[in-house]
């Protein structure tokens, strides 16, 4: 793979135009298959052709000629919540990193699919087509081959992927909304996302679950995939997610918490976000198939002690 950042002069521009400039080696036609086929990544996204980029944004190109993996293969534990000749469901842990990168080189899901999947190598970032952050749990496919890792690339960019997860945050709410904001990357610090005009579209639909005192249990669903969209897009609603300590850096603590809450609540290690569900049609049999992985025991341990504390 290869990376580079979009300089000042390439900004707001189409993704195909910058990506054929930066990488001159091939050309603008090649790019725009790659583009489709998911082996060019904006800021570690599969994006469109058309889509504009922004100032610093990070291309990856997985040019097929350089599609074999470098990677180390290594023993890292991970649990297979299901497995078919085309694709695996992993139950992700919080604080596993999805792949080597900066300030990362090994010890990463994708280190760990080369050891126990070796023929994973020959298919770009080891079959990973989409991400979940460091720190979020559930639910997540590995594609096994390059048949069904484009079909379900295809889906993503039509919007035909269903992603629901959990989310637990400072604040309340009632029904159900939509936040409907593009996403880039913030103009000061590049390891965060922020609302940006010129960004690119980014759609939350959320629904309360449940009231918690002043904190609220949220249903939330994506309609796209952009990096940190569920916690950049709650936090801009004053509805911080608990533990999140990029988007909620002050610790949030509603009006009325006891002491023994506080305490709980600030030292919750991760933001308490799970991904709980994934539906999506079979290529083989057109019929929806759905994965759904149960909250695991940090949030629910964090639920109860906000019922038990409230």
């Amino acid at each position: 793979m290869i990376l580079k950042n979009v300089t000042s002069e390439l900004a707001n521009k189409r993704l195909d135009k910058v990506a054929s400039i930066l990488f001159q080696t091939y050309s603008r036609t090649q790019i725009k298959k790659w583009i489709l086929e998911g082996r060019v990544l904006v800021n570690g996204e599969i994006s469109n052709p058309k889509d504009h980029v922004h100032e610093n944004d990070e291309i990856e190109i997985n040019p097929i000629e350089q599609n074999k993996i470098s990677w180390v293969s290594q023993k890292i534990d991970f649990e297979v919540h299901y497995e078919s000749e085309n694709f695996i469901i992993i139950n992700k842990s919080p604080g596993l990193v999805m792949h080597p990168g900066s300030g990362c080189n090994d010890g990463t899901l994708a280190n760990g699919l080369l050891y126990k999947y070796p023929k994973l190598a020959n298919l770009p970032r080891c079959g990973i087509v989409h991400r979940l952050d460091k720190d979020t749990s559930g639910v997540l496919l590995v594609a096994k081959n390059e048949k069904f890792r484009n079909y379900f690339i295809k889906l993503m960019q039509e919007r035909k992927i269903t992603k629901e997860y959990i989310a637990v945050v400072a604040g309340s709410t009632l029904g159900s909304f939509s936040i409907d904001y593009p996403i880039g990357r913030d103009r000061f610090n590049r390891t965060k996302m922020a609302l940006r005009p010129d960004g690119k579209d980014a759609i939350t639909d959320v629904k309360l679950n449940q009231s918690i005192g002043n904190y609220s249990l949220l249903d939330v669903s994506i309609k796209t995939g952009r990096t940190h969209q569920i916690r950049v897009h709650l936090s801009s609603k004053k509805l911080p997610i608990i533990g999140d300590r990029i988007y909620d850096p002050a610790k949030t603590i509603t009006k009325g918490t006891s002491s023994d809450l506080i305490q709980i609540i600030r030292s919750f290690p991760r933001q308490a976000l799970h991904a709980k569900l994934l539906s999506f049609v079979c290529p083989d049999t057109q019929k929806e198939l759905s994965f759904e992985i149960q909250i695991p025991d940090d949030i629910g341990g964090l639920i109860s002690n906000l019922k038990k504390h409230s």
